[in-house]
């Protein structure tokens, strides 16, 4: 200690000294000292340091004093609170000083010391105690002082404090307000703009009185209108505050927005800049409160985009006439004007940029009104292109670029299937509109202004995305700008990258004819910028000449274009880049493909180049950096139809391709077997037998159920091996077969994997190659069933492994029908025999499914008596597969099997259950034709069944009944209609269910009559019958989820009962008995549950239907509902602070209290496992949406945000909690970002 104290009294006593040097050492001595962590002051050190320090402030030597000022920031933590108010206090006077100098070092030393307070939430009563010292100094140095400089800088401080610490200072709120106000009218603009500032940062932490006499206030000013300079700031300040807090001023819009749009019409620029400004805050700060406004603003904001009374744009028609004239014409009018009118006094060009920018904040907020914009919006600012001002024009082509961002058709499988209808009418008012944008930017092009080019081959290169192909007839027009930006030696890198990816994108969104006249001109400008030095410039070039060898020569149709005369200078230019090794990794990669496309399309030109551009080909293939585009290269080389001779690589590649295999690369491992896979189908006469075993022994390792794309590419190989090259399979060792089987029997084989094994087995019988024939295969297959059978063992194979076997069986017997009635027999055999285990009973009735789909067994005749003894079977397995079975061998036989299983269906009420099971099969599986004769008898039937109390019946029959009706909707589905007004609520359910089974994600031909009448099965969310609503909720969210077309233009009329669903009602809730216990049940919990799922999946497909306020309202109740829906609320509202953070922002306050008590619950000492269980997954659940609030921008500034965190920081049990989400989510995104490269 004493060595310390000894230490820094030696560095005091050094900077008393007159040396400047030495004082200067010493302080950066001590700044070292005081930010070491381990340093303890005791209380005498600590005065002399903080004396020292502040004496240095004035010293002589300005280096000293910024060392001092420096030091002020750590010295705060190490100090007592009194030394701190000492140093404040201080400050603060030095603040009101006479000497400039001094009252600049001591405004930097108060902000240092503010930035350096611990927060508030710590705890420490200091910050408190030091900010109030500070603000009654400042709001005292703000009123009173006639010195400008000082009052600028308190008020600096003031802002700082307030943003950092607004909440700490909440006594001083109105003492500050009052001392704001009057600033507002100050004659010094600096001092009026912070003033507005501070008041910004005040708005954020205050509370709601404060707020409102703030607002009153400025109300009242606006009305009285004392001068047209007040007014701008007061309109500027309301900007400011609706930025900072816009959820707050949304109350007061009704009053304030029709004075604004008064002042609009003042005339004075400056203040319409103000008044444009303010609306565009309002409008992406408060969207709801705005809506009704939005015509009458927008409506202002085209009248003043064309505001432009000191310049006469020359009437257009006239300018196109006299092009020849026009330069002399122009310039003789320039000079008249000179005299009148100096051109720096004209500020319109604000007002046209403010109105640009506030319909560009219109255009991305308001979806929903996109077909208005493309009628009175976008011709006007298509009008405007002409913009004389280049920032206003910069702004004029965002707003369009953002319009046309708005009508880009959602790519997503939910709107696939719905594209029709109301979503293509702004595209085709759009496509009627390309002559006159290409009109407007065509001249554009070719100006000397670089800003103006980019902005125009921004915009159409996001009109060309929008609409691939709108352009074709406007080639003629585009192509001497492109030409002209590529080859203008004077304009910047950026400008020629920004060119060559808007012709990448024009020529990938366009039909290759309409090139086809302008190759001649576009070809060399590219090929100058392959040779360009700076990089991106080539990369960028490297990509357009892919596209272009595509469009000179595409390989689908015969053209008639002769491409000789470009195929050297490509192939040259390209080849220069091929061969350097020393330039970016990029620009290397590029070439490579670049060069693969020029030989997939070209290489019959190439004649002697060929050969050894293919040897660097090779070269790069050993390399670790571009092999895997190497190998995506030779695979489209290969897949040429030009049929490209490779044998001068292949001896040698094909090893190098076969120990790819044995990379850790999966997108190598991936690339390389399709790259095997082309070679091998279209040069197998240039392969050798050792080549293909070079490969054949690395595939054992990729066929695992660890990796199943990986294994299903392996086995397509194999299939083509086997199709293409059969004699090398008898050297396909027992390893590859015996993973295949393994994979089998894996519980994870489903999808393209078991569909590719299926192939390849097939494939492989039929080569009939020794050992590898039916019956070995079928012995390898159903072996390990049986064995496990006889030694007694209890099924340890997954289910799922028995329909993946059977489904093999299937593929093997309709390889070999010979052979397929054998296996029948044995399989009935096996069924019959009371010896045969459950296992091996369940392999045979499925085997027999799958194979009764496709052949007719009707020739077994004791078929149908073995299944249906099987129903009775003590097995719930043997039971279903039995049932899967009849249904699937009636799919291969409707006329015999079908009016047999109606008939036992009515006969047979024990079995009912089963034999549904297997109707349910025969609809889903049979062609609408077949089943055709049959529909009156089943649909009888079925609605004999659909008022069965056992609701696992029920749902069957529905389903029936759904599937049912897709084979004759038009007459079907008004006769399900008609069932709803049944008075039975069981037979209204099941006909609400089976609607639920006719919307799939695919285009079918019911929609359009679904869309008519879904609306009236919808009106059951109203059904007295508790259970009646719950399948209507459910079948409306599948419809949402599904195909949300059917549903979106009913959202009005649904949501109110939607809504309804969502609350929690008293009646339903009842208490049990139980012994000693009582025991609360909530019977409506259930649709309660169905209603926020609901609301979940509409939030992925309807967003732009909600009233996002009214919806958030009910999430906040469902925050304090049970367990469950707290859980859903929970997810739903971590996917609202992505998808509409502003809402979110609003509504914080009220969302953050049921988050903050479920956080804080504690769970009763004695609870069991169980609960402890549920409240700990709850809670991490509330987190995660505590961190998805958190990514919100500018969520920092809410206070009921920042307590609530410090509350999580201060509380150990929530912080582990909390960074183990953010761990989660930190190493969710890693390993997305991993797969997708």
């Amino acid at each position: 200690m004493t060595n310390v104290s000894y230490h820094i009294s030696n560095l005091l006593e050094k900077m008393t000294s007159t040396d400047k040097d030495f004082r200067f050492m010493a302080t950066n001595d001590l700044m070292m000292e005081l930010q070491k962590d381990s340093i303890k002051l005791d209380e005498d050190s600590e005065k002399k340091v903080v004396k020292m320090l502040l004496k240095l402030l004035e010293d002589k030597n300005g280096e000293v004093q910024n060392l001092a000022v420096k030091c002020l920031g750590p010295l705060v933590s190490k100090v007592k609170e009194y030394q701190v108010e000492t140093i404040v206090d201080t400050l603060c006077t030095n603040m009101l000083s006479d000497k400039e100098q001094l009252r600049d070092i001591s405004s930097i030393g108060l902000k240092t010391v503010i930035s350096e307070l611990p927060p508030a939430s710590t705890g420490s009563t200091m910050t408190a105690n030091v900010c109030k010292k500070i603000t009654a100094q400042l709001t005292g140095a703000i009123g009173k002082q006639e010195d400008v400089s000082v009052q600028l800088e308190a008020l600096d401080i003031l802002s700082d404090m307030l943003s950092r610490l607004g909440a700490t200072l909440y006594s001083f709120h109105s003492s500050i307000l009052n001392c704001l106000l009057p600033q507002l009218t100050s004659p010094r603009l600096a001092v009026r703009k912070r003033a507005i500032i501070a008041l910004g940062h005040l708005v954020l932490t205050c509370n709601g009185n404060i707020f409102s006499e703030l607002m009153e206030h400025l109300l009242a000013e606006l009305k009285r209108n004392e001068s047209t300079s007040t007014t701008r700031t007061y309109i500027q300040c309301i900007a400011g505050i609706s930025r900072q807090a816009g959820h707050r001023i949304g109350e007061h819009l009704e009053k304030i927005i029709p004075l604004i749009v008064q002042y609009c019409n003042v005339e004075d620029d400056e203040l319409r800049e103000y008044c444009f400004q303010a609306f565009e805050s309002f409008v992406r700060r408060c969207p709801k409160e705005i809506g009704p406004h939005i015509p009458s603003v927008m409506g202002l904001c085209l009248k003043y985009i064309t505001y432009d009374p000191n310049y006469n744009y020359d009437n257009e028609e006239e300018e196109e006439e006299e092009e020849m004239m026009e330069t002399g014409n122009g310039e003789d009018e320039e000079q008249e004007s000179d005299d009148e009118y100096s051109d720096d006094d004209d500020i319109s060009w604000k007002v046209r940029r403010s109105a640009a920018k506030c319909l560009e904040a219109i255009v991305s907020t308001r979806h929903d009104l996109l077909q208005d914009f493309y009628k009175n919006l976008s011709p006007v600012l298509i009008s405007r292109f002409k913009e004389r001002e280049e920032n206003v024009k910069a702004d004029i082509f965002c707003a369009y670029i953002s319009l046309l961002k708005q009508t880009l058709p959602i790519q997503s499988w939910l709107h696939a299937s719905d594209s029709a209808g109301k979503e293509d009418i702004p595209l085709t008012m759009l496509q009627n509109q390309v002559p006159n944008i290409i009109k407007a930017l065509h001249k554009q092009l070719k100006e000397k202004s670089i800003k103006s080019r980019q902005g125009c081959f921004s915009l159409l290169t996001e009109l060309a995305n929008v609409l691939p192909g709108c352009l074709a007839d406007h080639i003629p027009a585009l192509v001497p700008g492109i030409v002209f930006s590529l080859a203008d030696k004077s304009s910047s890198s950026n400008m020629r990258i920004d060119t060559l990816s808007f012709l990448h994108v024009l020529l990938c969104n366009h039909q290759p004819e309409v090139f086809h006249l302008h190759i001649k001109t576009l070809v060399p400008p590219v090929v100058t910028c392959i040779g360009d030095p700076f990089y991106k410039i080539t990369s960028e070039a490297l990509l357009v000449t892919q596209q272009l060898v595509k469009v000179i020569r595409p390989l689908d149709k015969p053209g008639a274009f002769d491409v000789k005369p470009y195929v050297k200078d490509l192939f040259s230019g390209t080849l220069k880049r091929l061969k350097a090794a020393d330039i970016d990794q990029e620009v290397k990669e590029r070439a490579i493909s670049c060069m693969g496309q020029i030989i997939c399309n070209l290489g019959d030109h190439l004649s002697s180049d060929l050969q050894s551009t293919l040897k660097i080909f090779l070269d790069r293939l050993k390399n670790e950096i571009t092999r895997l585009t190497t190998v995506k290269a030779v695979t489209l080389i290969a897949s040429s139809p030009l049929k490209i001779d490779l044998r001068p690589i292949l001896g040698e590649g094909f090893p190098i391709l076969a120990s790819f295999l044995r990379k850790n690369q999966r997108a190598l491992k991936l690339s390389t077997l399709a790259a095997l896979d082309i070679l091998i189908k279209n040069y197998s006469d240039s392969l050798k037998p050792a080549m293909i075993e070079s490969v054949l022994t690395e595939l054992p390792a990729l066929i695992s159920e660890n990796d199943m794309h990986v294994s299903q590419v392996a086995i397509v190989f194999l299939t083509t091996l086997a199709k293409v090259y059969p004699s090398s399979l008898s050297k396909i060792s027992g390893s590859v077969l015996s993973e295949i089987f393994q994979l089998v029997h894996s519980p994870l084989l489903q999808g393209g994997a078991l569909n590719a094994i299926i192939d390849f087995f097939q494939a492989l019988v039929i080569t009939k190659t020794a050992s590898m024939g039916y019956t070995e295969l079928m012995k390898q297959l159903i072996g390990p069933i049986y064995s496990l059978s006889s030694a007694g063992a209890s099924v340890t194979l997954h289910k799922q492994a028995y329909y993946s076997v059977a489904k093999c069986v299937a593929a093997l017997s309709t390889a070999c029908p010979k052979e397929a009635a054998g296996v029948v027999n044995q399989f009935i055999q096996d069924v019959k025999s009371p010896k045969s285990s459950s296992a091996v009973k369940m392999l045979a009735f499925l085997s027999l499914a799958e194979m009764g789909r496709t052949m007719n067994l009707s020739a077994q005749k004791e078929l149908k008596m073995v299944i249906l003894e099987a129903f009775a079977s003590p097995s719930e397995e043997v039971k279903s597969a039995a049932s899967y079975a009849l249904g699937n061998i009636s799919v291969g036989n409707l006329k015999e099997y079908l009016p047999f299983m109606l008939k036992e269906i009515g006969s047979q009420p024990r079995r009912q259950y089963l034999l549904l099971h297997s109707l349910k099969e025969v609809i889903s599986s049979s062609p609408a034709d077949g089943l055709k004769p049959y529909v009156e008898d089943i649909w009888a039937l079925l609605f004999k069944h659909c008022e069965c109390a056992e609701e696992g019946t029920r749902n069957v029959v529905s389903e029936c009944l759904g599937k049912l009706t897709l084979v004759n909707p038009s007459q079907l589905l008004p006769r399900l209609k008609k069932q709803l007004s049944s008075g039975s609520p069981h037979a209204r359910s099941t006909v609400v269910t089976a609607i639920k089974f006719t919307i799939s994600d695919q285009p079918q031909p019911i929609d359009r009559l679904l869309k008519g009448c879904i609306g009236d099965f919808l009106k059951t969310l109203q059904d007295p019958d508790l259970n009646v609503r719950r399948v209507a909720l459910a079948m409306f969210n599948s419809a949402a989820h599904n195909k949300p077309s059917l549903i979106r233009d009913l959202l009005n009329t649904v949501l109110p009962h939607l809504y309804n669903e969502t609350k929690i009602r008293r009646e339903l809730i009842r208490e049990v008995e139980m012994g000693p216990f009582k025991h609360t049940v909530d019977d409506g919990l259930d649709v309660r549950k169905a209603a926020f799922e609901c609301m979940y999946t509409l939030l992925e497909s309807c967003l732009d239907r909600l009233d996002i306020y009214e919806y958030l309202n009910h999430v906040e109740d469902g925050l304090k509902d049970h367990y469950d829906i707290r859980m859903l609320t929970f997810i739903m509202l971590a996917r609202l602070s992505t998808l509409c953070p502003n809402a979110v922002l609003q509504r914080l306050e009220r969302l953050i209290e049921p988050l903050r008590a479920t956080c804080s619950t504690k769970v009763k000492a004695g609870s069991v496992k169980q609960e402890f269980e549920k409240q700990d997954e709850l809670k991490r659940s509330a987190m995660r949406a505590v961190a998805a609030l958190l990514t919100i921008p500018e969520v920092e500034k809410s206070p009921v945000m920042a307590e609530f965190s410090s509350q999580i920081r201060a509380n150990p049990e929530m912080a582990s909690l909390f960074e183990s989400i953010q761990k989660d989510s930190a190493s969710l995104s890693t390993t997305e970002s991993m797969e997708m490269s």
